[in-house]
């Protein structure tokens, strides 16, 4: 199946703006996020159920899968930002039509639940999409310049080759050597429920990233034995761990490991390299990861460089 990468992003285009999970708390954050982008070149079209909400789905999965379809389908539309993650992608997939995708290729960006759409689309209709900041979350605010820098150079620039992250920024390394492959991973819980499923890519020779929030030490210790008795650790060209934010016990008297010496044993039982502490995830300050595109990890200082072009 070719590969579909996406135009990259011009002053003046419309962006499609979709809720395939949860609903946004504060109808206002929405209009925040639109502005945003039109203060800096952008138009935005807003799907017709954003703001519908039946439980923790911001609406049903008949109304949250019309949107996405409409903004693929919308010639006028040249990317899609979601509003928010949460919970409620993985109830979608069966749903969606991926030869429709797969003829409409444009941006498509989110991050946390939106994992499992982006693995969808890569492994459905082999779709570049972008774990990224979303317009409810991280637009409606003042937006961090290191992960708004990373954001719109990684949409607009087109370059060939690009670094992500700078040797030794934050990274420790805890199985050095260099790995290249194609860049695929996201959210680890989102990962993880999709493995025996016909969404979950292959990840051999892949650079798996991965990233969590508010899940408790034990839960991740689970999680990443599940990927490791999978034979996805081991296969993997590279491991790329950005933050697991508030990835602590509940009681915070009860026994437990740390998320750190967790990593430390998959690193140990695992083989490629594997570098933590990268600045992607549930934290303001995140870069932008082009999922599907070749990139290279250097296990020793923590760099992380992309191979190809993210957008054309």
């Amino acid at each position: 199946m070719d590969i579909r990468i996406p135009a990259r992003l011009a002053q003046g285009d419309l962006i499609g703006i979709v809720a395939p999970a949860s609903p946004i708390d504060d109808p206002t954050r929405i209009e925040r996020g639109v502005r945003y982008l039109e203060s800096i070149g952008y138009r935005a079209l807003v799907g017709k159920h954003v703001t519908e909400r039946i439980g923790y789905l911001a609406g049903t999965d008949e109304q949250r899968g019309e949107d996405l379809h409409a903004m693929f389908a919308d010639r006028r539309v040249k990317a899609v930002f979601c509003l928010r993650g949460g919970y409620g992608t993985p109830r979608l997939l069966r749903r969606l039509d991926y030869r429709l995708i797969a003829r409409h290729p444009k941006i498509f960006v989110g991050y946390s639940d939106i994992t499992a759409l982006h693995l969808a689309f890569w492994s459905k209709a082999r779709l570049v999409s972008f774990h990224g900041p979303m317009l409810g979350v991280d637009m409606a605010g003042a937006m961090d310049p290191f992960a708004e820098e990373s954001f719109w150079r990684v949409l607009t620039s087109g370059e060939r080759t690009m670094r992500l992250v700078p040797p030794g920024r934050t990274a420790v390394t805890l199985r050095g050597g260099t790995g290249s492959g194609r860049l695929l991973g996201g959210n680890l819980s989102l990962l993880v429920s999709l493995l025996g499923t016909p969404y979950h890519p292959d990840f051999r020779r892949s650079l798996l990233f991965l990233e969590e929030t508010h899940e408790e030490p034990y839960r991740v210790d689970r999680m990443m034995a599940q990927l490791y008795n999978a034979g996805i650790l081991g296969r993997a060209a590279g491991i790329a761990v950005g933050s697991f934010t508030e990835c602590r016990p509940r009681d915070p008297a009860a026994p437990s490991q740390t998320v750190e010496e967790i990593m430390r044993e998959s690193a140990a039982g695992a083989g490629p390299p594997f570098v933590t502490g990268l600045p992607f995830g549930h934290d303001p300050a995140t870069i932008t990861i082009p999922l599907g595109v070749r990139a290279r990890l250097d296990g020793g200082s923590g760099a992380l460089d992309l191979l190809a072009q993210a957008v054309l």
